[in-house]
C-alpha cells in the first residue's frame, strides 16, 4: 500500500495490490482524474493518460490553447461553468448571485491511518498500517473559500473512502448548493448501470440497464435513503458475471437524501456522482464555518460481483460497525409483533418467551404498543413511559420475568416520531417538522419530530436513557415509519431551511451516538418499516437491520439477494413468520422459512404456542442448527450462485468458512417442475483438494465441486417413486459440506 507524489508531474498515485488511483494537477490548477482501476506500476509520470483534443464549439480555458477544454477532460471534483457544461460535485451561490468557482491545488498531506469524520458515521481503522489518507487542499482565491478532498486507501482492500469538506475562510456568507462525496471521470461508456429499487415490502430489487448518452440516476427525497432505492451503485461490463469480468461498487455511507447519479457526454466520458441530493439542499456557510460531506466508498473489482460484494461485506462488518457486537454472533430471538400487535398484556409476553426459551430462543422482543396510550397507531408515539394497563410493573418488571427465564430482552422504540394524541405533542406542538399555514400531512397517523433542534433529541435522548438504564434491556429495535414532509423547522431561520434534511439525520446519528457510547453492550437493530433506512450509515451504529417487513421465504430471496450485493450477512435481519404470510398471505413449508432466514440474524415473528408439536419439534431443529453454524454463517465468505433475479423456478448461494473447512449451501425450489432436466449447481470458495463430506453421505473432493458441481435434481417432478423424497413448490435444502 503507497500513496505516491510525484513533484514533477504533479501526480498522486494510490495503489495497494488490487487497485490504482490516479489524478493529477492540470495546467489550470485544478484537478485531473487519469486512472481508476486493477493495480499498475507506479512511475514518475502519467501525461500521457491526460488526453486533451481539439473538439469543435468546446470552450477553452486558455487563449490560444484549443487543447484545454475542461468539456473533455476527465476531472475529479469538477464544477460548472467554466468550460464544463457536464454537471458539477460542487456549486456555491456567492453574495454577487454568481455560481463561478474555481478551486486550485495548494497543498496536500499523506498521514497514516484515517481521520473520523465529525458528526458523521465512516469507515475506521484501528491500527495506523491499515491505510494511508492522502488531503488534498484547493482554494478559490476570489471567494476565500478552501476545499479538502480527502482520500482513504485501505492496505487489504480493492477500496478507497472519499468526502469532501469545505471551508469559508472569506468575510461573505456562501451557500453551498451542491457538495456530492465522490466524482469519477471514466474514459469509456461501455457498462451496465446496476441499481436497487423497489418499494415497502420489495425493498433491492437488482435493476440492470445499459449506459446510454445522457444521465441516468437513483435518488431520495424522502428524508431517508428509502425503501425505493438505496445508496448503492455498480458499473460493471456487459461480459462480468458473479466470478469473472469488472465491476466497481459505489456506496454512500449515509441515511438521508441522497443522489448517485450517471452522466455519459456525447464524447462517451462517464461521469459518476455520488452524495447528498442537491434538491432542496442548501447550506449556509458563514465566515469561518465548515461543511463536511458523507463518505462514499469505492471498490473495484477485476473478477466479478462477488469478489466486489466481498470486499464491501468485509469493510463494513469489520471497519464500518463497531463495538461489543460487531465480531460476535447474533441471538436468535422471537419478536411479538405478528403474534399479538396490540393485543398483550404482560402474561400473554411471558407465555411467548417462555415457549420460545423451552425451544432454544434466547433474546425476547417487545414489539410496538408498550407505551403511553397505545393501543392503536393513533396515540402514543414520543411518550417512552411504559402503559400501565399492560404492564402493570412496567419495562422493568417484564425484563425482570424475561431474565428470571434465562433469557435476554429487547425492546422497540420508534424514537424519532410523534402522535398528535401524545404529552409529547400536547406540551411542544412547535417540535413536529411541519410548514407554517400549511395542512401538515399525516402517514401511519404520525408524524416526524424536528431532530434539527437539540431540545428534541435531549429530550428523546432522556426518556430512552432513563429505561435502559432501569431496566436489564439488551436489544433495541429502532423504528422509522414514516417519510418526511412538510419539511420546515420552527427553529431554523429562513436563510437555513435547505439545511433541514441534513440537520436531521445529524439529529439521529447524535442520538445513537449518545446511546450506543453510554449502553456499549446493546445490540441496536435499525429499521424503517423494514429495510426504508438500510444503510451503511447505520450500520456504523447499529450492526444489523431489519431488511424488510415482507419476511415470506420467497420474497426474502430476491431482497436478501439484492441486499447481499453491499451488506454482510450478519447486518441482514432475517426471520420466520407465520402462515399465510401477513405481507402477500403466500403459504411456504416452515423448513424454507428457516433455510432462507438462516442466512442473516435469524429469529422468529409468531407465537410458537399456536405451531403443531411437529413444527415445534421443527423449531428446535432449526435453532440447534443456527447455533451450530451461525458464526459460519454471519461472518464466513458469501457467494451468490444463482440468482432469483434471472431465474424463476431455482435460486442458491452458499457461505465458507474461514478454514475453508466447513461450507452450507442454501438451494431453493421457487416453483415445480414437471419432468424436468437433472440439475447441478458449481460451488465455490472451496479449497480444490479438501475432500468435502455433503450431508454427511458422499464425500467429493473441493474441485469436482466447484468444476463439475454439487448434483442437486430430485425425483419428485413428475411421478415419484418409491424412496424419492417428495418435493413441492417452495422447497429447500441446506447442503452442510465438511472436510474430512
Amino acid at each position: 500500500m503507497h500513496i505516491f507524489y510525484h513533484a514533477s508531474s504533479q501526480t498522486f498515485h494510490l495503489s495497494n495490490d488490487a487497485v490504482s488511483y490516479i489524478m493529477k494537477v492540470l495546467p489550470n490548477g485544478q484537478l485531473g482524474q487519469l486512472y481508476f482501476g486493477k493495480a499498475i506500476r507506479d512511475r514518475e509520470n502519467f501525461d500521457h493518460l491526460l488526453e486533451m483534443n481539439h473538439r469543435p464549439m468546446s470552450a477553452c480555458v486558455f487563449e490560444g490553447n484549443l487543447r484545454f477544454s475542461l468539456d473533455h477532460i476527465k476531472q475529479e471534483y469538477p464544477s460548472y461553468g467554466t468550460t464544463d457544461f457536464r454537471h458539477p460535485a460542487l456549486e456555491i451561490v456567492q453574495p454577487n448571485g454568481s455560481r463561478i468557482t474555481d478551486f486550485t491545488y495548494v497543498s496536500h498531506t499523506i498521514t497514516a491511518g484515517k481521520p473520523a469524520l465529525a458528526g458523521l458515521p465512516a469507515t475506521y481503522t484501528e491500527h495506523d498500517e491499515e491505510a494511508q489518507t492522502l488531503t488534498i487542499v484547493l482554494r478559490d482565491a476570489v471567494i476565500g473559500a478552501e476545499l479538502e478532498l480527502r482520500y482513504t486507501l485501505f492496505a487489504d482492500y480493492a477500496a478507497i473512502a472519499r468526502s469532501a469538506r469545505f471551508v469559508n475562510r472569506g468575510a461573505l456568507d456562501l451557500h453551498l448548493t451542491h457538495a456530492m462525496s465522490l466524482n469519477l471521470d471514466l474514459p469509456d461508456s461501455n457498462y451496465e448501470f446496476v441499481h436497487f429499487s423497489g418499494a415497502w415490502s420489495r425493498e433491492r430489487h437488482q435493476k440492470v440497464r445499459r449506459l446510454e448518452q445522457g444521465i441516468q440516476s437513483v435518488e431520495s427525497t424522502r428524508g431517508t435513503s428509502s425503501h425505493n432505492h438505496n445508496p448503492f451503485v455498480i458499473l460493471k461490463r456487459p461480459e462480468t458475471t458473479e466470478f469473472s469480468g469488472e465491476a466497481i461498487g459505489f456506496s454512500l455511507v449515509y441515511s438521508g437524501n441522497f443522489l448517485a447519479q450517471i452522466e455519459v457526454d456525447t464524447w462517451d466520458t462517464t461521469r459518476v456522482t455520488m452524495g447528498i441530493n442537491p434538491f432542496q439542499f442548501d447550506w449556509k456557510l458563514a465566515p469561518n464555518e465548515t461543511f463536511q460531506t458523507p463518505e462514499a466508498v469505492m471498490v473495484y473489482a477485476a473478477d466479478g460481483l462477488n469478489s466486489m460484494s466481498q470486499t464491501f461485506h468485509k469493510l463494513y462488518q469489520k471497519r464500518l460497525a463497531r463495538g461489543y457486537w460487531r465480531d460476535r454472533p447474533r441471538p436468535i430471538l422471537i419478536n411479538n409483533w405478528e403474534a399479538t400487535y396490540f393485543d398483550f398484556t404482560e402474561d400473554k409476553l411471558v407465555s411467548i418467551a417462555q415457549a420460545a426459551k423451552n425451544d432454544g430462543v434466547e433474546l425476547f422482543v417487545l414489539d410496538d404498543g408498550w407505551f403511553g396510550a397505545r393501543c392503536n397507531d393513533h396515540a402514543g408515539l414520543g411518550d417512552w413511559v411504559a402503559n400501565p394497563h399492560r404492564l402493570a410493573r412496567g419495562i422493568t418488571g417484564l425484563a425482570q420475568r424475561i431474565d428470571a427465564l434465562g433469557m435476554k430482552f429487547g425492546l422497540w422504540f420508534e424514537p424519532e416520531m410523534v402522535n398528535e394524541d401524545s404529552d409529547l405533542f400536547r406540551a411542544h406542538p412547535d417540535w413536529r417538522i411541519c410548514t407554517p399555514n400549511r395542512r401538515a400531512s399525516h402517514g401511519r397517523n404520525q408524524f416526524v419530530l424536528d431532530f434539527t433542534r437539540q431540545e428534541v433529541v435531549d429530550a428523546i435522548y432522556d426518556m430512552m436513557a432513563k429505561i435502559l438504564r432501569e431496566a436489564k434491556v439488551s436489544y433495541i429495535k429502532w423504528d422509522m415509519n414514516r417519510c418526511i414532509t412538510e419539511a420546515f423547522s420552527a427553529k431554523l431561520p429562513a436563510d437555513r431551511q435547505g439545511e433541514l434534511f441534513h440537520r436531521y439525520i445529524l439529529g439521529v446519528y447524535q442520538l445513537y451516538e449518545r446511546l450506543t457510547s453510554e449502553f456499549p453492550h446493546v445490540l441496536f437493530e435499525s429499521c424503517s418499516s423494514g429495510g426504508g433506512r438500510f444503510d451503511p450509515g447505520l450500520l456504523y451504529y447499529a450492526p444489523q437491520g431489519w431488511a424488510s417487513d415482507d419476511s415470506d421465504a420467497i420474497e426474502r430471496l430476491k431482497i436478501q439477494y439484492g441486499t447481499s450485493m453491499c451488506y454482510p450477512i450478519s447486518s441482514i435481519g432475517a426471520h420466520v413468520s407465520v402462515v399465510p404470510n401477513h405481507q402477500v398471505f403466500r403459504v411456504t413449508p416452515l423448513e424454507t422459512r428457516a433455510n432462507v432466514a438462516h442466512f442473516g440474524t435469524f429469529g422468529y415473528e409468531l407465537d410458537l404456542n399456536k405451531l403443531t408439536a411437529d413444527e415445534r419439534e421443527m423449531v428446535r431443529g432449526q435453532i440447534q442448527f443456527m447455533k451450530q453454524y451461525r458464526e459460519i454463517i454471519q461472518f464466513g465468505t458469501f457467494y451468490r450462485l444463482i440468482s432469483p433475479f434471472d431465474n424463476s423456478q431455482f435460486a442458491a448461494w452458499m457461505v465458507v468458512s474461514e478454514d475453508k473447512k466447513t461450507a452450507l449451501v442454501g438451494y431453493y425450489k421457487i416453483l415445480n417442475e414437471v419432468n424436468g432436466p437433472y440439475h447441478r449447481v458449481k460451488l465455490h470458495g472451496l479449497n480444490p483438494d479438501f475432500s468435502y463430506c455433503v450431508d454427511g453421505v458422499s464425500a467429493h473432493y473441493g474441485d469436482e465441486l466447484m468444476e463439475v458441481g454439487l448434483l442437486t435434481t430430485d425425483g419428485s417432478a413428475g411421478q415419484p417413486i418409491e424412496g424419492d423424497r417428495e418435493s413441492k413448490d417452495f422447497d429447500s435444502h441446506i447442503f452442510v459440506l465438511h472436510a474430512e
